[in-house]
């Protein structure tokens, strides 16, 4: 067809070799079977170890939006280690991670990670360095008979949720305002320090005038 009015030339490409560009993946399958293969010598590697690696604690996950469930964290403080009666050291050689730097700010999850290291050391098999010679704290022989490598997650954690049933709003409930009640509390901890330096100065004042107005 001829061209129209002003309008941008046609120039079209087709003998582009798009062939050569082609994105394939047909190692795919090879790779696969590699990964799979990596983690069968791994697992055999780390036996009678768990192939899910060492014990981690349960944690809250950050930011008011996420708060409401919990995961896997990097290690168990130090403070649930002592309350469990687990010193750092010996902790890292029966597969319980730790971490230094994580704090305890909760009695609740203080508490339920140690029912969670007693709940593994009540699981745990520990096998000698000499089985001639066996230490304190290892197990017998008996136990060690029965000693299976774990496959799948280490003592997996379980979301802890209970949905409430759908109901009528209360009046009490109506009149009270969240939002409000929130920013009032963030304003209060904000200005604690500026608060209490008025009230000092204000006493200060006070003392030394006693018959100023209060």
């Amino acid at each position: 067809m001829a061209l129209k009015r002003n309008n941008m030339i046609p120039n079209a490409h087709f003998h582009k070799h798009w062939d050569r560009r082609v994105r394939t993946y047909f190692n795919q399958p090879g790779r696969k079977k590699r990964r799979r293969l990596r983690r069968v010598k791994k697992a055999a590697d780390i036996a009678p170890r768990p192939v899910a690696g060492p014990l981690r604690p349960v944690v809250r996950c950050p930011t008011f939006k996420y708060n409401a469930k919990v995961r896997a964290g990097r290690g168990f403080t130090l403070e649930e280690l002592k309350a469990a009666r687990v010193s750092p050291k010996y902790a890292q050689t029966i597969g319980i991670a730790v971490d230094h730097r994580r704090r305890n700010k909760s009695t609740e999850s203080l508490q339920a990670n140690v029912q969670r290291l007693k709940e593994y050391r009540s699981k745990l098999i520990v096998f000698p360095r000499k089985l001639s010679k066996p230490k304190k704290g290892d197990s017998d022989g008996e136990e060690l008979k029965l000693a299976q490598q774990l496959g799948g997650p280490l003592m997996p954690i379980q979301q802890v949720f209970a949905p409430s049933k759908a109901r009528v709003i209360t009046d009490e409930e109506k009149k009270i305002s969240v939002f409000k009640s929130m920013r009032i509390a963030r304003a209060n901890a904000r200005l604690a320090g500026i608060r209490a330096v008025r009230r000092k100065k204000k006493a200060e004042e006070a003392a030394q005038d006693p018959l100023k107005k209060k």
